[in-house]
C-alpha cells in the first residue's frame, strides 16, 4: 500500500496522541504549553493533510478512513484529560456533560455517515460550514483549557473563558448534528432512492 504525503501526516497527528498525553502530565515548567502546542501542531497537520490531499489530488481511501479517526481521537482524549484534572463543583459537571455531548455527537455522526455510504448517499451528510466552524470553536477552547488547566489564580479568568467557549462548542456541535440528522433525514425514513456501493466524501 502506498502511503502519501497527506496520509504521512495524518499519522503523524495520530502519533502526536500520546506525546501530547505524556506532556500533558509531566512535572516540567511550561508542560501545559508544550502540551498545548503539540496539540496545536496536531490541529495545523488536519487542515494541511486535507489542503495538500485537494491541492495536489492526493486521496486514498486509507487516508480518507483514518483522517477522521485522527482527528476525533485527539478531541476526545483531549477533553477526557481536561474533565479528569478539572476540579470538582458545579462547573465540573458543566464541563463533564459538554464533553459527553461532544464525543457522542462524533460517535453518533460517524455511524451515520459511514450508513450513508453504505446506502451510496454520503454526500448527502458532506461537512458544512456550521461543521467547520464547530471544529475551530472546539480548537480554540481546547487550547485555552490546556494552557490553563493548572488554574493559578492570575489565569482563572481565561480558564473560564475556556469553559464558556467549550460550552458554545457543545451548543455547536448539537447544532451541527442535528443539521447532519435533517439532511439525512429522507433517506433514514426511506424516501430518498438508494444508489449502493457510491461512496462520497465527507
Amino acid at each position: 500500500m502506498h502511503i502519501n504525503l497527506p496520509t504521512w501526516l495524518t499519522l503523524f497527528r495520530v502519533l502526536l496522541l500520546p506525546v501530547m498525553v505524556l506532556v500533558f502530565y509531566l512535572p516540567f515548567h511550561g508542560h501545559n504549553i508544550t502540551a498545548a502546542i503539540v496539540f496545536l501542531l496536531a490541529a495545523v497537520t488536519d487542515w494541511l493533510d486535507g489542503f495538500l490531499a485537494r491541492r495536489m489530488n492526493l486521496t486514498s481511501a486509507f487516508g480518507a478512513f483514518l483522517d477522521p479517526v485522527a482527528d476525533k481521537l485527539m478531541v476526545a482524549v483531549t477533553l477526557f484529560l481536561l474533565v479528569e484534572s478539572h476540579p470538582e463543583g458545579w462547573s465540573s459537571i458543566v464541563m463533564a456533560v459538554t464533553a459527553a455531548v461532544i464525543v457522542g455527537r462524533e460517535i453518533s455522526i460517524s455511524a451515520l455517515r459511514e450508513w450513508m455510504a453504505e446506502v451510496g448517499m454520503r454526500a448527502t451528510v458532506k461537512v458544512a460550514f456550521i461543521g467547520k466552524l464547530k471544529t475551530v470553536m472546539q480548537i480554540v477552547a481546547l487550547v485555552v483549557l490546556i494552557v490553563q488547566h493548572e488554574k493559578e489564580a492570575t489565569a482563572l479568568r481565561l480558564y473560564h473563558i475556556g469553559e464558556a467557549l467549550l460550552v458554545i462548542a457543545g451548543v455547536l456541535t448539537i447544532w451541527s448534528g442535528l443539521y447532519y440528522l435533517h439532511a439525512a433525514w429522507p433517506t433514514l425514513r426511506g424516501d430518498a432512492q438508494r444508489h449502493p456501493g457510491t461512496h462520497g466524501d465527507a
